[in-house]
């Protein structure tokens, strides 16, 4: 332990140095640090010099980082298991003990600077983009995909306020619903950016909130609600942004009159509509082009055993020899493999319920919940570097529960060589565990368990009156339920 101002104390406070904050970090993610230290710059994790991260803590900034970390991996843990654990380590190792209440860690998340987890989400995801490489570029240039998704918050004053329940529900009867856009890296399914809004923010609105991250050079990938004249547009105008998304519902298509390329594809113009958008400034939007050139590609998409499903692509990419069309339309469908991220963090990860009681709290979950997401995503970069196998074959839920496992082992090692034998091991498990290749395979978002026999609860708690013989009533009259 470093003692610049106090040289006679440093050989008495060596036995409680650096040595010993590694042991009591073995159970998080903190013996995980020699292999992962190269994803976040020292600095940020470093305490301040001053404010509310100066103090010398039990729970200083690292160290709530990783207990947060290991929270988020570890389904349905508390706050108070956290502790608990937290007081097993410092028995074991021989600190003494500490206040057995929550209180103290609750109080050191909410000291954690939201500002630094989302440089931490960033720096993972370069760090999972540098171990992959360039397998996600299209033509030189990097493809970020924008996908949107949803989360519900515990029923609090505060985070109704903040992100409201669906209209359609009854006070008292539904939960705030936390509205987020993410842009995934195509490369290596990390989350690049995110931006949050309640459930009467536009998509596009959430978009523009996050024109910022994107560089000039990029390619932004994305489904129908991005394939209209706002987007097309202001990013290829304004950021040199190009756009490849699914067509617009509302915008109708005849190769009839266009200036045909192919059978099935052509170059369209577009005029600006009348109205202003709602999204854009009135200054913004006095700067649009009156018209602009897209290029539209239909294509139908078989699946073997179904029936032909016709989509269309609209892009800015209007070059047919650069980007040939049929390089687009295998860019938009590895764009389904990206959404199916957002369901290994929602089913796999459990973010389809988080459980912080405020607004701010809620948004740091989330972006735990990212960044453990994002720290899987580089462990299975450096699987997929070291042993040359496909990507999306590596099993997400599998890497989860490999990373849970040998992190006990890898915290119970005696020595540095075993250490790294069990992370080689590690990384060949996720290598050899493939999941089957499955080209064109069904991904119904449909639930095939039944719910409990129970009623609905359709009034507040306070209100509502439970049925008499609920068992016999519910069994002689099932719920209808939807097909």
């Amino acid at each position: 332990m470093q003692t610049p101002y106090f040289p006679p104390f440093r050989s008495r406070l060596a036995a409680l140095g650096r040595r010993t904050a590694q042991t009591i970090r073995q159970a998080t993610l903190g013996q995980l640090q020699e292999r992962l230290r190269n994803l976040l710059p020292v600095p940020l994790l470093s305490a301040t010099d001053e404010g509310a991260n100066s103090r010398d803590r039990i729970f200083s900034l690292r160290f709530t980082f990783e207990c947060f970390l290991w929270q988020v991996l570890t389904p349905h843990t508390s706050c108070r298991e956290v502790v608990r654990h937290v007081q097993a380590l410092f028995r074991l190792h021989s600190r003494g003990l500490i206040d057995e209440g929550d209180s103290a860690y609750v109080q050191a998340r909410q000291r954690l600077p939201r500002e630094r987890l989302e440089k931490a989400l960033n720096a993972t995801a370069e760090a999972a983009d540098r171990r992959v490489g360039s397998g996600g570029q299209l033509n030189g240039r990097p493809v970020k995909v924008v996908d949107g998704s949803s989360t519900q918050l515990p029923d609090t004053t505060k985070n109704q306020k903040r992100y409201p329940q669906p209209p359609t529900q009854k006070k008292g009867c539904g939960f705030p619903v936390l509205k987020f856009m993410v842009f995934f890296s195509l490369s290596s399914g990390a989350v690049l950016n995110v931006m949050f809004g309640n459930l009467h923010d536009h998509d596009l609105r959430l978009l523009h909130g996050l024109w910022q991250a994107l560089k000039k050079g990029d390619i932004l990938l994305g489904d129908r609600a991005f394939g209209e004249f706002t987007t097309l547009a202001a990013l290829p105008l304004w950021l040199g942004v190009d756009v490849v998304a699914r067509l617009h519902a509302c915008r109708k298509v005849d190769f009839r009159k266009s200036q045909r390329l192919s059978k099935h594809e052509g170059l369209f113009v577009w005029t600006k509509a009348y109205q202003p958008s709602e999204v854009l400034s009135a200054k913004e939007w006095g700067l649009l082009p009156a018209e602009i050139t897209v290029r539209i590609i239909g294509f139908t998409a078989i699946i073997r055993g179904f029936r032909g499903r016709r989509i269309t692509l609209v892009t800015s990419l209007l070059d047919p020899k650069l980007y040939p069309a049929q390089e687009l339309i295998a860019l938009y469908a590895r764009r389904w493999r990206l959404e199916l991220c957002l369901r290994d963090l929602k089913t796999t990860m459990g973010l389809e319920q988080l459980r912080c009681k405020t607004p701010h709290m809620a948004e740091k979950e989330l972006l735990a919940y990212l960044l453990a997401h994002n720290l899987v995503r580089c462990l299975i970069a450096e699987a997929v570097a070291t042993y040359k196998v496909d990507l999306e074959r590596v099993s997400f839920k599998g890497s989860v529960d490999a990373l849970r496992q040998y992190s006990n082992a890898i915290s119970q090692a005696r020595n540095r060589k075993m250490r790294a034998q069990l992370w080689e091991d590690l990384l060949l498990n996720l290598a050899r565990d493939l999941v089957p290749n499955r080209p064109n395979r069904e991904e119904p978002r449909a639930v095939k368990r039944r719910p409990k026999p129970y009623p609905l609860l359709n009034k507040p708690r306070g209100r509502f009156k439970q049925i008499a013989h609920r068992n016999r009533h519910w069994k002689n009259n099932p719920r209808k339920t939807t097909s």
